[in-house]
């Protein structure tokens, strides 16, 4: 994509919530659109309407953009993202990223569904993101580079801001007693990941496993943002415990905790 693809999306967006300068972009991740109830002065866009925007197509993924206040702050979510797995290319499924970037908004949170590699966690852990593993995914900065956004080749030496993420996981420790913290290792998916795929990203210092935020998180780094992310552990990865995995599974632990999470979030949001 070129330069204009992104400024159209921008211009279409601009123009709907005229003056409005969010000051965090928020993706919620699988069944984690429960924050949408709190938004104050909300304007919603479907996907569909954004010029070159894909479509989110897996349940819990709504495919809507959302601009209002929460906490008095002026943010915008992605109540829904997009996924390699679903035949976006890795351009596609980071747009909205360089979108917000255009938009003049520096600082972006990542949510996410995953599962547990990490012995220590349990279902219904939340997992502050401090690295990431992708050796197995081709890079979302492939192709030409757009100096606009970036320099050819981005350091990624620190691409979770470490204040940041100090004081998500304090959030997380105050409101729950057990906050966590690991590295993510993203895969493309849509098949979830084999016992030995696990044994073996444990060995390389996985703590959590998913399908989607390292684009995100390279884009946005790419672009200058100030990334956080934070992870919802709604299953133990493939072999920890014996039985299997499903997409239902996943939904029914993020309903589980969409209140605690919804609460973490809001407190996060004040620093802002």
């Amino acid at each position: 994509m070129e330069l204009k693809d992104y400024q159209k999306a921008v211009n279409y967006i601009k123009s709907k919530i005229g003056s409005i300068q969010p000051r965090l972009a928020i993706v919620l991740g699988s069944g984690l659109g429960v924050l949408t109830e709190d938004f104050e002065n909300l304007i919603t866009i479907k996907y569909s309407d954004i010029p070159s925007f894909p479509v989110s197509t897996v349940s819990g993924h709504v495919g809507e953009l959302l601009i209002g206040t929460i906490n008095d702050v002026p943010i915008i979510a992605m109540n829904g993202r997009f996924h390699y797995y679903e035949g976006y290319s890795l351009e596609e499924v980071t747009f909205p990223i360089r979108v917000f970037h255009l938009l003049g908004i520096k600082n972006l949170l990542l949510t996410n569904a995953s599962g547990g590699i990490n012995l220590n966690f349990k279902a219904g852990d939340f997992m502050v993101i401090n690295d990431q593993l992708s050796f197995f995914a081709e890079s979302a900065l492939r192709g030409k580079n757009l100096d606009e956004f970036g320099v050819r080749f981005p350091s990624m030496s620190q691409i979770y801001d470490k204040g940041f993420s100090e004081k998500l996981f304090n959030i997380i420790n105050n409101l729950t007693g057990h906050a966590q913290s690991g590295v993510y290792a993203y895969m493309k998916g849509p098949a979830y990941e084999t016992p030995a795929e696990i044994r073996a990203l444990r060995i390389l210092g996985a703590d959590a496993v998913g399908m989607s935020t390292v684009p995100e998180a390279i884009v946005a780094k790419h672009c200058g943002m100030t990334v956080t992310g934070v992870s919802c552990i709604t299953n133990m990865a493939s072999g920890i415990e014996q039985k299997d995995l499903s997409h239902e599974d996943v939904n029914d632990t993020a309903d589980k905790v969409k209140y605690i999470f919804k609460t973490i979030i809001k407190e996060y949001i004040k620093l802002f």
